[in-house]
């Protein structure tokens, strides 16, 4: 048997090999990958700071954790605080989770969302509610869950709830109840 043969078989070989494999190959499914689990990049222990098209600033955001969605660029955030300047300081809104698109011009944010307006605010005011969805170009806040709002004085409740933080308007959509807490007179 010369070398060519030899050669030859051990070619015939591999190649019977090779397409059988490529064969089985073909029938497997290939493994499902689940949606927003890998990241183009993660954040830990951040500051980030946007402005608006003035070049003003618009939110500030803290948190301990940020990651960037490959597919759809939006953002996962780990126990956010989104400080937003304002009229006699601004806001701070603080919850468990928070989601940001990738435009920016939408916030949701999840799990004991609160807001606070800033210290030292002559009109102090504080809400509570599960879910929340921010638009920051429009200074808007809104959600359809349980809002419990504070301010000296009264305390409402309701579900469904609108405010512009910037002028400081709050709407409730339904079951609104209010109680008032007069101060004591000295």
């Amino acid at each position: 048997m010369s070398w060519r043969t030899v050669l030859g078989l051990v070619l015939l070989v591999a190649a019977v090999v090779t397409g059988w494999s490529a064969w089985n190959m073909r029938e497997r499914e290939a493994p499902e990958t689940s949606s927003g689990q890998r990241s183009d990049y993660v954040l830990r222990d951040f500051e980030l700071v946007t402005l608006d098209r003035t070049g003003v600033e618009s939110v500030r955001l803290k948190a301990p954790e940020l990651q960037r969605s490959r597919q759809d660029e939006s953002l996962a955030i780990t126990r956010p605080l989104f400080l937003i300047p304002g009229q006699d300081g601004g806001w701070q809104l603080t919850a468990d989770e928070g989601w940001v698109a990738a435009d920016g011009n939408l916030v949701r944010l999840k799990g004991n969302v609160a807001g606070d307006s800033a210290e030292g605010h002559p009109l102090p005011t504080t809400f509570r509610t599960s879910t929340l969805e921010l638009l920051p170009d429009q200074h808007l806040a809104r959600t359809d869950d349980q809002v419990t709002l504070t301010q000296p004085g009264i305390m409402q409740t309701g579900v469904g709830f609108r405010a512009n933080l910037q002028a400081r308007q709050y709407q409730f959509l339904s079951q609104v109840k209010t109680r008032y807490e007069p101060s004591a007179r000295h």
